[in-house]
């Protein structure tokens, strides 16, 4: 997987979490994805074309048209690195400004 940080950016619009979601349940061509979201085939394609770069839609052509569909292997790896990430250990913080004037970070809250 390349960089998780892109694929993530290319996930944070609405609309192209949106066109994930349709093409987790059918592959579909843009005429279709326009007409179920709403918006016009050139916003789609351009949506799509984000998220092909970062690998998570692919196209097939199919006669005229080309059909999408999301890499779900790549979409279960970015899940897979985020638990990973949530089970990060905790360390004590090695800090250079220990000792100077009203300095916080290793004073432990009282209870």
């Amino acid at each position: 997987m390349q960089n998780p940080v892109e694929t993530y950016k290319a996930l944070a619009d609405e609309t192209r979490y949106a066109l994930v979601q349709l093409l987790l349940r059918h592959d579909y061509c843009v005429g279709s994805l326009s007409r179920k979201l709403g918006v016009t085939e050139s916003a789609v394609s351009q949506h799509l074309k984000v998220l092909r770069e970062v690998g998570l839609v692919a196209s097939d052509k199919r006669g005229y048209f080309t059909h999408y569909s999301v890499d779900r292997t790549l979409l279960e790896s970015l899940g897979q690195s985020l638990v990973a990430m949530s089970k990060t250990p905790r360390e004590e913080p090695q800090c250079s400004f220990i000792g100077q004037p009203y300095h916080t970070c290793h004073q432990r809250r009282e209870e």
